[in-house]
């Protein structure tokens, strides 16, 4: 029997388990990557609202470890510029236990859900993808605003560490209503690129996760999840409105972190798959028959 070779693509001198290590250490194209997160966001548009629901609302409970941990560094460090840099660490915490318990998280879904409808953008794909979006997004917010309102009235933490989430609160709402949005595109970028990195770096997935929430609580930008547990705890204590908190902070934000998440990242990354798919055809390879 004959068995096909393409010798002109190899490095001479290689042995055949040589050649099998090196083709299971390439990167994953493009493709690939874009066919995992596809194939995963197909099945959480499948999931029912009572899962997704209790999924998301774990989630938001879970995020206020993000808070949690800021308001701790923060209160136990000197008030120096290098102990907001070592506080910053604290805003991975949340997105970690997230991301590692796969609960429902509304910015993963900016990609993950967005592409099955970019593959195959029916008004059945759009549905699932708005009852997904809603019923994530309502769960998340239901769950900072439960754990802030935890964190604020029952007696948990110290003087010392209830002003230093107000501080954090009152940080945030430092921004205007441009800057929560131009900011909220970065942070949903960011958390686009993190999705879109972790199928290939299976075995430093944590250090992905906490390098990119790590440069996104660095640059203040915003995220509709963490910053709704850092803003509703400037609510509960009565230094900010309701209205303050949609249409100040959430409603902005919010679009920002769709726009960078669904219409720049998804958006510019089916594209590339699209555009390979169609153009980018593979070199025909030269056979040659050995005995």
């Amino acid at each position: 029997m004959d068995k096909h070779v393409t010798e002109h693509e190899k490095t001479p001198g290689l042995s055949p388990d040589e050649e099998h290590e090196a083709a299971q250490k390439q990167a994953p194209r493009a493709a690939l990557l874009h066919e995992i997160i596809r194939a995963e966001g197909d099945q959480e548009l499948e999931r029912s609202v009572a899962a997704l629901w209790w999924s998301a609302l774990a989630a938001g409970l879970t995020m206020g470890l993000s808070l949690m941990a800021m308001g701790l560094f923060n209160a136990r460090l000197p008030d120096t510029e290098a102990s907001k840099v070592i506080a910053s660490l604290g805003y991975s915490a949340g997105f970690l236990a997230v991301i590692l318990a796969r609960q429902q998280l509304f910015t993963e879904n900016t990609l993950t859900a967005v592409l099955p409808v970019m593959t195959k953008p029916t008004l059945n794909n759009f549905g699932r993808l708005l009852r997904l979006w809603g019923v994530v997004l309502a769960g998340n917010l239901a769950g900072t605003l439960l754990v802030s309102y935890v964190m604020l009235h029952l007696p948990i933490f110290d003087t010392q560490t209830d002003r230093a989430f107000l501080e954090i609160g009152r940080k945030v709402m430092e921004n205007n209503v441009p800057q929560m949005f131009a900011k909220g595109i970065i942070s949903g970028w960011m958390i686009a690129t993190l999705v879109w990195m972790i199928p290939s770096q299976e075995s430093a997935k944590i250090w992905v996760i906490i390098l990119i929430t790590y440069l996104m609580a660095l640059g203040d930008f915003t995220h509709i999840v963490v910053g709704s547990a850092e803003v509703s705890y400037l609510v509960w204590a009565g230094e900010a409105s309701w209205s303050e908190f949609l249409m100040h902070f959430a409603g902005p934000t919010l679009a920002g972190n769709i726009i960078g998440g669904s219409f720049i990242f998804a958006l510019l990354s089916h594209a590339q798959v699209r555009s390979e798919a169609a153009g980018g055809k593979q070199p025909e390879k030269k056979r040659v028959n050995r005995p």
